[in-house]
């Protein structure tokens, strides 16, 4: 059985939570800026693809070394094992980055190494003329980094922030990953009341819903790699009915998604459908200034509007200052908001427990933090 050297990309800042994915899932991993390293054979690229919420993909290293001039990177390219994962009709488009290296020319590094592939298949396949490349895809990247290359094969496709329920969408949405990224850097666990009381296209309630349910997040989408004549068809399916049968339908689950715009209560309600948790989301047209609830030891994930994608600063503002107001007395709930706006505090009204940096594609936010006290005793009497 093939080991591979694998990496899961990530965004910055949630590294750690793609590592503990993965030693959840029961791999050994090496973090590192934008990455999380492990190993594993073809079952465990599709279970990776299959089960990490937070990464973007899955990728394939086929090499890494030290090259400072365009020979050097073409044969060290070329020396590369290309035969065993490229067939002789695979389409292998090369990408390319550098960064404080000396080969800085992205487009003449992306074509040597592409040149290096080739040549190195046509020795693997007795073949001088050029290659159809209408099979399978299998994308190529070559990144250079201070004078290291690391060539990869991406085994995802289209991110996985995709995972296909969102047919809906809001103003601005956050990415399926970075909802479940904020979800997991919460006190939330399935037995616990969460509420998105500014819920837009309703990514962040179905992201918690999923992960209430134990549901593979990319259980209903299909991979790049599926499509390689060295993964297995059964290989893939014997990978989605494993996960199908750790998927807990039974647990009730108290998730709750608020709007002041119908349009976007009835948006989360067609994409919770399309997901297939149309009965775990509790829905409702409300305005933050109305927000009431008897429930306790809860908590709130939002994701505010930021002044940069709103043009009136002042209605922000007061948004902000309303949510202070209504959700500051909530006591045994915890609360996070996401925000460019480093004065959230100041119009919140509450200085946060904890801040955490985070990027919500390439923007700047925070994630600022307000730790509830949970009322024990009413959670044991309840009980």
């Amino acid at each position: 059985m093939q080991k591979f050297n694998l990496i899961a990309t990530c965004a910055a800042g949630i590294e750690a939570l793609v590592g503990r994915e993965l030693r959840d899932l029961g791999y050994e991993t090496q973090v590192e800026n934008g990455r999380v390293r492990f190993q594993g054979a073809v079952k465990d690229i599709l279970n990776a693809n299959l089960w990490l919420r937070t990464a973007d993909r899955i990728k394939i290293v086929v090499g890494e070394f030290k090259a400072f001039t365009f020979e050097e990177l073409f044969e060290k390219t070329k020396a590369l094992d290309w035969g065993t994962l490229l067939p002789m009709d695979a389409e292998f488009p090369m990408e390319g980055r550098s960064k404080n290296s000396k080969l800085h020319s992205v487009p003449d590094a992306q074509s040597i190494a592409k040149k290096a592939v080739v040549s190195k298949l046509a020795d693997v396949y007795h073949r001088r003329t050029r290659f159809p490349e209408t099979g399978a895809k299998f994308p190529l990247e070559v990144v250079i980094n201070k004078d290291r290359v690391m060539l990869t094969l991406d085994t995802t496709g289209s991110s996985l922030f995709k995972r296909g329920y969102r047919i809906e969408k809001g103003i601005a949405p956050l990415k399926e990953n970075m909802a479940a990224a904020l979800i997991m850097l919460t006190s939330w666990k399935p037995d616990m009341p969460f509420w998105d009381p500014m819920c837009g296209s309703g990514t962040l309630p179905i992201e918690a819903a999923l992960i209430g349910r134990n549901i593979a997040p990319g259980f209903n989408r299909d991979f790049q790699c599926e499509s390689w004549d060295w993964v297995p068809d059964e290989l893939a399916e014997q990978v989605r009915n494993e996960a199908d049968e750790k998927a807990d339908y039974d647990t009730e689950l108290q998730i709750y998604a608020s709007d002041i715009d119908g349009n976007m209560v009835e948006a989360t309600k067609h994409n919770a459908q399309e997901a297939g948790l149309a009965y775990d989301i509790h829905t409702k047209q409300l305005a933050v200034q109305d927000f009431k609830t008897n429930l306790l030891n809860g908590v709130i994930v939002a994701n505010p509007p930021y002044g940069e994608r709103m043009s009136d600063k002042e209605s922000i503002i007061r948004l902000y200052q309303q949510m202070g107001r209504v959700f500051k007395p909530m006591k045994t709930w915890s609360k996070y908001f996401l925000t460019s706006d480093l004065e959230f505090e100041q119009h919140y009204g509450e200085k946060a427990t904890k801040k955490r940096k985070l990027y919500n594609g390439s923007l700047r936010t925070d994630y600022f933090q307000y730790w509830g006290h949970p009322d024990f005793r009413k959670r044991h009497q309840d009980a």
